[in-house]
């Protein structure tokens, strides 16, 4: 959920304040830590969803203010295009039948969206990429009318200098050029959130970065884009290169992408900041009227508004959060790699999945940023978003191997027992990572799925476009039945 602003265009001035006021922000940060200010007890997941708003025959429509207004929930919030809509559901306590709980709360909104949406005479659809979106489709002027939408364009493209460069090279290869970010609305996610202590952060990141590739394969729900098949899972792709504010210049000389992964383990939770202000220039320089460490120094806890807002436009694949609520300031780590979908079980068996994951590893005798090298899983992150549930991933004692038997072998082991550790309740626990599990016994996730039926379409639909238009409404049938992706009918 992004944040309101007023104003799009900036001077210098602007932007050297800015710069001062984060630094001021992250002393602020440091010394909290010092101070031992943060809370602790409360272990929430939390978990927001970005939708497709489509028209009867699965191309996307431009109707979320419409729909918006319909649904007049603030869950439920505007997103890049016009064609997206957010959701954000409640933080949960990790424990007993939280993956029920929450499955049961999106199911009833995500309802009650399909039913809103139905009134305009659309769909919501929860995919990675939609795949009869096309280049007709989607051009700047489908921008949400928001200024923060408008003004990040603005910025994006203005640190670039030139227009928007999309090369990817997949099962296809496609190239092409947008004068605009709103390639980047077609990368729908779902974001998992995890509060955590300031001690308990580092760990908790590191082994986030170490299972990405993991999730990415046993996920993946993004292999088509503008008419092409390309990655598994084509959303990590496009997402990179859509709000790359690096020339091709800057590229050869190693400056860091806003879209990263990142390029070491880290100790603390402060590594991911002070790396923030000291690689990436802002973005978006906007000011509040807080001091922070005057704040600090009355005892109050500042929000460190232009920290949250320049740390909201690094895209890392894992994020720090900073936040406060109920007036206490805690730490979050948020997990971006998913995209969304295929329906909501899948979506709490790949957060099953993850935050037992986390929770196994983290508790480990050995730290796995000891035994497995950060190349390695950047590695594990790129051929899992290329090939899916086809990839090779490497694991310390494992060596490289294929994604499923990693997952079953080594990874769902660790994740039954992360979850025990969590104190959820076990048939919950055997449901969620059962659909993980089965996944990778029948080779079957979303990607492969869209894959499958594509091809299988070809006798029936011979024209590609139109097939792409049919492999959606294909889609969208089956996810409406929350059944999970590897139980959907294929002829393959």
């Amino acid at each position: 959920m992004g944040q309101e602003i007023e104003r799009t265009s900036f001077t210098n001035e602007d932007r050297q304040r800015y710069r001062n006021k984060v630094k001021a922000n992250l002393a602020a940060l440091h010394r909290m830590l010092e101070q031992d200010r943060f809370e602790r007890e409360r272990k929430l997941a939390g978990l927001e969803m970005e939708f497709y708003v489509v028209d009867h025959e699965g191309n996307p429509a431009n109707a979320n203010h419409e729909l918006l207004s319909l649904l007049a929930h603030e869950d439920f919030q505007t997103e890049l295009a016009q064609f997206n809509i957010e959701f954000n559901l409640a933080p949960h306590k990790l424990s007993g039948t939280v993956f029920r709980e929450m499955e049961e709360e999106l199911l009833t909104s995500f309802t009650f969206a399909q039913r809103r949406a139905g009134e305009i005479d659309a769909n919501v659809v929860m995919i990675g990429i939609l795949p009869s979106l096309n280049d007709l489709s989607i051009d700047e002027q489908t921008l949400s009318d928001a200024p923060r939408y408008r003004a990040l364009n603005e910025q994006v493209l203005a640190a670039r200098g030139e227009h928007v460069l999309i090369d990817i090279e997949g099962r296809e290869h496609l190239r092409v050029e947008a004068s605009s970010i709103i390639w980047e609305a077609a990368a729908t996610s779902t974001q998992l959130h995890l509060q955590v202590s300031p001690e308990g952060f580092a760990p908790v990141w590191n082994a986030a970065q170490a299972i990405a590739g993991a999730q990415v394969a046993v996920g993946a729900n993004s292999p088509f884009f503008l008419g092409h098949q390309l990655w598994h899972e084509t959303r990590i792709a496009v997402f990179e290169q859509v709000v790359d504010t690096r020339t091709e210049e800057l590229q050869a000389q190693g400056v860091r992408p806003r879209v990263w992964f990142g390029e070491d383990w880290i100790n603390d939770v402060t590594d991911l900041f002070d790396e923030n202000v000291r690689f990436f220039p802002a973005l978006l320089p906007l000011l509040d009227d807080e001091n922070p460490l005057e704040e600090l120094d009355r005892g109050g806890v500042p929000h460190l508004g232009e920290l949250n807002l320049h740390n909201g436009t690094i895209w890392r694949w894992n994020r720090p959060i900073y936040a406060v609520a109920r007036g206490k300031p805690h730490l979050r780590v948020e997990n971006r790699v998913l995209p969304a979908g295929p329906t909501m079980v899948d979506a709490m068996a790949n957060a099953a999945f993850y935050y037992g994951l986390i929770r196994g590893l983290v508790e480990a005798d050995k730290p796995i940023s000891s035994q497995l090298s950060f190349s390695a899983a950047q590695s594990n992150f790129r051929a899992g978003a290329q090939f899916g549930l086809e990839s090779n991933l490497y694991w310390p004692g494992v060596g490289e191997v294929p994604a499923p038997e990693l997952i079953l072998r080594t990874l769902l082991p660790i994740a039954h027992a992360g979850l025990d550790a969590w104190n959820v309740d076990r048939r919950d626990r055997d449901h969620y990572l059962g659909i993980i599990e089965h996944r990778c016994l029948r080779r079957m996730n979303g990607a492969i799925w869209q894959i499958d039926t594509f091809a299988d379409l070809a006798d029936e639909v011979p024209d590609p476009g139109k097939r792409l238009v049919a492999l959606t409404n294909r889609y969208i049938d089956h996810m409406t039945s929350n059944e999970p992706v590897h139980t959907w009918p294929r002829r393959r």
